[in-house]
């Protein structure tokens, strides 16, 4: 099973800034990696997630990817692993590490004031081919 989420972050660069380090400090990635470009001042960050879920008895592998550039912030979420639509597997309301992180993006943007919109997937069409 693999999903993944799209979020585009738009408003001051000052507040734009601050989401990722904060993000990072409130939920500690397993592995992180973090780019700067030299020439325009633009961050990546890379933070790989993992949490075993006891009730599924599986381990989900959660790779969040945040783009800082001075407009926008780009956050996409990557789920992978687990075992969802296996007789017996249905999942409970409790709280995953992905819900953490959307939680986090969502509330750090209507408190800042900075405008939030989820990225969707184009369907592919025949036309495409």
């Amino acid at each position: 099973m693999s999903t993944v989420t799209k979020y585009l972050v738009y408003g001051p660069q000052s507040t734009l800034r601050r989401m990722a380090p904060k993000l990072l400090e409130s939920v500690e990635p397993k592995f992180l990696y973090k780019y700067q470009s030299p020439a325009n001042n633009d961050e990546v960050f890379v933070a790989v997630y993992e949490q075993f879920e006891k009730q599924i008895n599986a381990t989900i592998t959660l790779t969040c990817i945040i783009e800082c550039t001075a407009t926008q912030n780009r956050v996409e979420l990557k789920k992978a692993g687990g075992r969802m639509g296996f007789r017996g597997s249905s999942l409970s309301e409790e709280h995953n590490i992905e819900a953490e992180i959307v939680n986090f993006v969502m509330d750090f943007s209507k408190r800042f004031g900075l405008s939030l919109q989820e990225e969707q997937e184009k369907p592919a069409t025949d036309d495409d081919n």
